[in-house]
């Protein structure tokens, strides 16, 4: 998988993200930023940005993904 595919999965599932990944082969990183995310645990965000790459990781294309995901607020202040 490349990173461009990652990010196209994630943002085709969750409305107005904003993505960024890193990585290659089958191993990435992603931040996900996103209103979605409002109201939710950080367990349920991780299990959101799952469920755009579950058939990848499941058939090995990925192999390990780090999840951070963020409220639009919560981003700010990381990078305020």
């Amino acid at each position: 998988m490349q990173v461009e595919e990652v990010k196209a999965r994630i943002q085709a599932g969750i409305e107005n993200a904003e993505v960024f990944p890193e990585g290659e082969g089958c191993s990435f990183q992603v931040v996900v930023v996103s209103d979605a995310f409002n109201g939710m645990t950080p367990v349920k965000k991780q299990q959101l940005v799952y469920s755009c790459l579950a058939d990848k990781i499941a058939d090995g294309s990925i192999h390990a993904l780090t999840i951070k995901a963020y409220t639009p607020a919560q981003w700010q202040n990381i990078n305020a």
